[in-house]
């Protein structure tokens, strides 16, 4: 009887399982972030860049919705000419130069562009007649107040200022160096003798050379070598009322003034 013989072939092991510890674990995770580490420093460092559209030429950021608008500060506008409180002032100035005066402010006024500020420059005067020794008349510009001048304007620092620096103006009139306006009634009866209206017809005055009380001697006419005082002066039409005495008793006469002088 043959026996086979046993065939000895090897034995496949089956494969172990295995079971990760916790110790494996934290390892593989140790081994996982040095190699990530290690990418990181040899690759090239990247930020997060925030996209925002297209770069913006400068001359137009402020076309950018984002972009705050710029804020100017805006100078109020001063109101039309007409509607600045115009106000008449009085200045002193240097006697006997009060034309001359007048004439070189409204220059500077003109070469400074302050028109609006300045209506009128004026010397206050009034027409008034003159005879000369022959007896001839002739009618000549009277200054009202010598050393003065008249300014309609508004009041600020420019215009202050130019005043001021005009040659021969002194001062403005008024307390504490203050500028006082001037009273509209003033203002009114001035105008009326330096401007006055075309439907009145206003008297010339008459320059007279004396005063009431002056003692005088008559030239001529019927009472010639007559001596008396003077008690009235009537400068509408030049003549001057004297007493003189006349058989002991005084009596008034009128005489035309350049018909006296003074003794």
């Amino acid at each position: 009887m043959n026996s086979s013989a046993p065939t000895n072939e090897p034995e496949t092991a089956a494969p172990e399982e295995t079971t990760a510890s916790p110790a494996d674990d934290a390892s593989a995770e140790a081994d996982s972030a040095v190699d990530d580490s290690a990418v990181s420093e040899n690759s090239p460092e990247t930020d997060e860049i925030e996209d925002d559209g297209p770069e913006v030429d400068p001359a137009y950021a402020d076309d950018r919705d984002d972009v705050e608008p710029l804020e100017f500060e805006v100078e109020e506008e001063e109101p039309p000419a007409e509607e600045l409180d115009h106000k008449w002032y009085i200045l002193k100035v240097q006697v006997n130069r009060e034309t001359s005066i007048c004439d070189a402010l409204r220059r500077r006024v003109k070469i400074n562009g302050m028109e609006p500020y300045f209506k009128e420059v004026l010397v206050p005067t009034e027409d008034v007649a003159e005879f000369n020794k022959s007896g001839k008349r002739r009618v000549v510009k009277k200054k009202l107040y010598p050393g003065y001048i008249m300014v309609n304007m508004v009041i600020n620092d420019d215009s202050w200022f130019l005043v001021r620096e005009t040659g021969g103006i002194g001062d403005f009139t008024g307390s504490a160096g203050k500028p006082t306006p001037m009273d509209p009634v003033d203002v009114d009866r001035i105008l009326k003798t330096v401007v006055p209206d075309e439907d009145e017809e206003q008297p010339i005055k008459t320059t007279i050379p004396f005063n009431p009380g002056d003692r005088v001697r008559i030239k001529e006419g019927s009472f010639e070598n007559f001596e008396g005082d003077v008690e009235t002066i009537h400068e509408a039409n030049g003549q001057v009322t004297v007493i003189i005495n006349i058989f002991g008793r005084p009596n008034p006469v009128d005489l035309a003034h350049w018909q006296i002088e003074k003794i």
